[in-house]
């Protein structure tokens, strides 16, 4: 029975992909489009940074804000 369900899963999931490959148009990133005035690109070094570190950063930020800032392991005062 578990067999059964999970051919059917793989079947429902290659269906799946299949129908969205097939459903989506190409992206046409060669044509340009009337007012289309891209700036200039990112060097590598600037997408890694934008995109790998300023996220990693931004996590170790938030992160540490929460435990320095978390009061949970003080004993409380019973009134």
């Amino acid at each position: 029975m578990d067999k059964k369900n999970a051919l059917r899963a793989g079947a429902v999931t290659a269906g799946t992909t299949l129908m969205m490959l097939l459903m989506t148009s190409p992206a046409l990133a060669l044509t340009r489009d009337d007012g289309d005035d891209p700036g200039p690109g990112l060097s590598i070094g600037e997408t890694l940074g934008l995109y790998v570190a300023l996220p990693i950063v931004l996590f170790l930020v938030i992160a540490g804000l929460v435990m320095v800032l978390d009061k949970s392991d003080r004993p409380r005062k019973q009134a």
